[in-house]
């Protein structure tokens, strides 16, 4: 069903992706009840929730039509904004570490960066499905990058940092326990893999925020590059501020981060469940 929805995209406007997502929002309550719950832990209100569902339909497009990107077109989809600190990292020579996340079009993002710059290695949880992932991870290389499976991807992560290549992270995402630490995240704790920061601290790569966003005005996704974030040695410190820049930036995009995720659902020891 999903790679049939995908090819109605693929041939398709706009609109009928925004129309396949607003369907998923009626077809599993689930997850708008799971967004209204997180809008309400940070504090927004709830009517963001269709814009969620909006921010899907452009992902769902953009997806959908991979194949299609190509460099000569590339500049019709985004375009960058702060590509002087991507530069700069480069520079130093100790590879880059883009901390990103599931706001704005993560799959664009890494897709085109390849394509307008060179290609990456994007570490991505496998889907549960095989054959699905398969498919979804030989659409992602389309513009050249390597898709790592998050169960076996250190050393191959060290190995491309030590050459002094980009590595693209997905850090937003609920962890456990093992392996987890709890940093402040819209007034919240919220547990956080700490793997992100380990491999900063071990390797002295760069670390740069890096966000596809849909600027309305401009009617384009802008591949956003934030300053580098300085790393003191710290791992709670620095993952905190980390965490910290994230939710600012999801504040001035609020309906284009994934809330349909329980970010909040691995508490502290004794504390309640929060959903």
């Amino acid at each position: 069903m999903a790679r049939a929805a995908l090819e109605l995209a693929a041939r398709t406007p706009l609109a009928v992706s925004r129309s396949l997502a607003h369907l998923i929002d009626r077809a599993v309550p689930r997850l708008r009840r799971v967004a209204e719950r997180n809008l309400q832990l940070a504090g927004l209100p709830t009517e963001l929730v269709s814009g969620v569902y909006d921010s899907i339909g452009r992902l769902l497009h953009s997806f959908a039509r991979l194949p299609q990107i190509t460099r000569a077109n590339v500049g019709d989809w985004i375009r960058y904004e702060g590509f002087e600190h991507f530069a700069e990292a480069k520079r130093r020579g100790r590879g880059v570490l883009f901390a990103t996340a599931h706001l704005g079009n993560w799959e664009l993002s890494a897709y085109a960066h390849a394509l307008l710059t060179e290609p990456l290695h994007v570490v991505a949880r496998p889907l549960d499905n095989p054959r699905l992932d398969a498919w979804v991870n030989r659409r992602r290389a389309g513009s050249g990058n390597r898709i790592l499976g998050k169960k076996h991807f250190l050393r191959s992560v060290l190995r491309a940092l030590a050459a002094n290549e980009a590595v693209g992270i997905l850090i937003d995402q609920n962890a456990g326990l093992r392996g987890g630490i709890f940093v402040e995240f819209f007034g919240r704790l919220a547990c956080v893999d700490a793997g992100f920061m380990k491999l900063a601290h071990h390797s002295g790569a760069a670390v740069i925020p890096g966000f596809a966003l849909w600027d309305a005005a401009r009617q384009t996704h802008i591949l956003r590059f934030l300053p580098p974030v300085e790393t003191s040695g710290d791992l709670v410190a620095d993952t905190q501020r980390l965490h910290t820049i994230l939710e600012g930036v999801i504040r001035q995009y609020p309906d284009q981060w994934l809330w349909i995720h329980r970010r909040w659902k691995t508490r502290p020891p004794g504390e309640p469940p929060l959903y």
